[in-house]
């Protein structure tokens, strides 16, 4: 690819939104963690366990980032000990159906 098709590429609105969302869902864990929420809300504790492979740095700061981009949402309760619980926004589950085919797609290849 010539270098003026490369800046042509690169400045395409639909080649835009795709570099956006995969921004948006890129890093090793983020899948895991939309998948994982669905249609449900987990505390950090149940999310940690589901994911053994992620350290406790790594998983909270992906848990940051995805409700910094407004993938989900956190609500704390001012309870003791305290409680947080994550649940998917309706930007996060917009993401599920395509992610839910990316493992279709795994499938195939399994």
């Amino acid at each position: 690819m010539s270098k003026s098709n490369r800046s042509e590429l690169s400045s395409d609105p639909e080649f835009l939104l795709i570099t956006k969302a995969l921004g948006v869902i890129s890093g090793k864990w983020r899948l895991y963690i939309i998948l994982l929420l669905g249609d449900q809300t987990l505390r950090y504790r149940q999310l940690s366990e589901m994911l053994p492979g992620v350290s406790e740095k790594v998983l909270a700061s992906e848990l940051k980032s995805l409700v910094a981009l407004g993938v989900m949402k956190r609500t704390a309760y001012a309870e003791i000990p305290p409680r947080v619980e994550y649940s998917l926004t309706r930007k996060g589950q917009l993401a599920l159906p395509i992610l839910r085919k990316i493992q279709e797609i795994g499938q195939i290849f399994n």
